[in-house]
């Protein structure tokens, strides 16, 4: 994988009036995002990334792992890999809508999967959206500010 960050060099243009705290997060993308991978680096790399962006992150490394993670941390984001150890992200995925903190939260198919039956898999395992690796930091600079537009 590669990643590409770019980071401003400009101060932020003053705001015309005052802004509260949740538009300041919301503003910045600020959503609770996990990302279930089996690659460490991968994952690492993209904490990282999205910490840069103003998320909080945490990770898992299998489906179970995120299973157990998810409901202590209540993520509003889940970006997780397909092809996983132990239990598989369709499978994850179809337990994650099952559980109480699952039922609303955005379900981020991740994968190097691009095939329209790949794509058809999620949907009907319960993701949201379906990217495909590499991903943009663009792209998941609109989603983290607008979770729900666009489906798998």
């Amino acid at each position: 994988s590669a990643f590409r960050v770019r980071l401003p060099i400009a101060s932020a243009p003053e705001r015309p009036h005052p802004v509260s705290d949740a538009d300041e997060a919301h503003a910045a993308g600020h959503q609770r995002v996990l990302i279930v991978d089996d690659n460490r680096d991968a994952a690492e790399g993209l904490a990282m990334l999205l910490g840069l962006m103003g998320s909080e992150t945490r990770i898992a490394h299998d489906g179970a792992e995120a299973l157990d993670a998810g409901g202590g941390f209540r993520p509003t984001i889940v970006l997780m890999d397909l092809g996983m150890p132990r239990l598989d992200g369709y499978s994850a995925a179809r337990e994650i809508r099952r559980r109480p903190w699952g039922r609303d939260v955005v379900l981020v198919a991740l994968t190097g999967w691009g095939q329209e039956s790949d794509k058809r898999r999620t949907r009907e395992a319960g993701f949201n959206r379906h990217l495909i690796k590499p991903v943009q930091p663009e792209v998941l600079e609109k989603l983290l500010r607008d979770p729900r537009t666009g489906t798998a």
